[in-house]
């Protein structure tokens, strides 16, 4: 097991600060949920990652927090990792083909833990990760509080992540330093004839032997025709010279998510998508020299559409040019025109530019962190139109 270098206070100041936000939204509870693909929530609150079950984390507005999950194997795992020992197994958060268990197991829903959590029956019930949220789950807190309103609260869950403490701060540098490291040994070692999917497991083997828990994300290399697309997979495809590829990795550790994207060509960069390049090279530099504290997120964002549109590339983007991240490679703070986000210090973003003009594609990603002076840059390699 990893050794922990956020204390158990810093989980407990998380849950003060959430029980602050619960009272000046006026909610008498909070109820979370997460999965293997989505642990964010309940690793932020608990330091628990669920796998084969699902996790809850339950957060009064005031008195303890109760971590909830299914089965008698992630209960004995949530007692060894989670920073929450009060531990509760629900029906309903077991895997989706859960055993026929021998030992006798003693699930409750919601109706017991909230009358144990709560002091008064619950008015109002934020839930978080409320798209994610499952009917069955749903439907037994509906009848577990009858007549209370049950709203969304994600909006409150962030208020509280979205500043980083000085422990977050230390394990997300290493998490983006594991991520740049990948970065450089595959740039050093990349040659024409590698598949995509040899690429990924150097990256993976690097991240790995550096001390990742894991990864961010299901990270990809694409080449050729593959790069037009956003999101994609790594396949047999061999990389050839005077073709794009793209690189996009995410080391994980103690729970936070490094992230770094890269395009580059071997021998020379096809025309078309070095005019892509440089455009994207420019708003990233602009989003650099633009974020700021007390600087409104959607100013970040004219700035950032005005660059695109002086070339004509406005319709070549999905988003803004930066988003938060965290205990989820996108956390929200989505720096985009309707945004009412202010920057403030202790926010970490990845500055996250992609363009696509049906052919090619490119994303440039790095870390920063906002500072009270400005911006910690947290990965930087190479931040140019690469050709090996």
């Amino acid at each position: 097991m990893r050794t922990p270098i956020i204390p158990d206070s810093d989980f407990g100041q998380r849950i003060l600060r959430l029980q602050e936000e619960l009272d000046r939204a006026d909610l008498d509870v909070l109820v979370t949920y997460s999965s293997e693909s989505e642990p964010g929530s309940s690793r932020y609150l608990a330091d628990f990652w669920p796998f084969f079950d699902f996790a809850g984390v339950v957060v009064p507005r005031q008195g303890e927090p109760v971590l909830v999950t299914g089965g008698p194997e992630s209960y004995e795992f949530a007692s060894q990792f989670s920073r929450i020992k009060n531990i509760r197994i629900h029906p309903s958060f077991v895997e989706s083909s859960a055993p026929d268990w021998v030992p006798a197991v003693r699930y409750e829903r919601f109706a017991s833990i909230l009358s144990d959590v709560c002091p008064q029956p619950p008015r109002r019930i934020g839930v978080a990760d409320w798209n994610i949220f499952p009917q069955p789950i749903f439907q037994d807190l509906q009848e577990a509080a009858r007549g209370a309103a049950i709203v969304p609260a994600d909006d409150v869950l962030l208020r509280v992540r979205a500043i980083k403490s000085a422990y977050e701060i230390a394990a997300i540098r290493q998490a983006y330093w594991i991520t740049e490291q990948a970065m450089i040994d595959v740039l050093n070692t990349v040659a024409e004839g590698h598949s995509e999917w040899e690429i990924e497991a150097r990256a993976h083997a690097t991240m790995r032997r550096l001390g990742a828990e894991g990864t961010s994300y299901p990270i990809w290399v694409c080449s050729g025709p593959n790069t037009r697309q956003s999101l994609c997979r790594s396949s047999n495809r061999r990389i050839r010279r005077n073709e794009l590829v793209q690189l996009t990795f995410g080391a994980r550790h103690l729970g936070y998510c490094g992230n770094m994207c890269r395009p580059f060509a071997i021998g020379a960069v096809p025309e078309r998508a070095r005019e892509l390049m440089q455009v994207a090279l420019e708003g990233v530099y602009g989003a650099l020299r633009d974020i700021r504290p007390n600087v409104p997120a959607k100013t970040v964002f004219q700035q950032y559409y005005e660059t695109l549109a002086r070339h004509g590339f406005e319709q070549f983007t999905l988003y803004g040019p930066a988003h938060g991240t965290g205990c989820s490679e996108v956390e929200g703070l989505w720096l985009g025109a309707g945004s009412a986000t202010i920057l403030q210090p202790g926010m970490q973003l990845n500055v996250d530019v992609w363009l696509s003009d049906g052919q090619y594609g490119m994303r440039y990603e790095d870390g920063i962190l906002v500072t009270e002076q400005g911006i910690e840059e947290l990965t930087s390699y190479r931040r140019e139109i690469i050709v090996l």
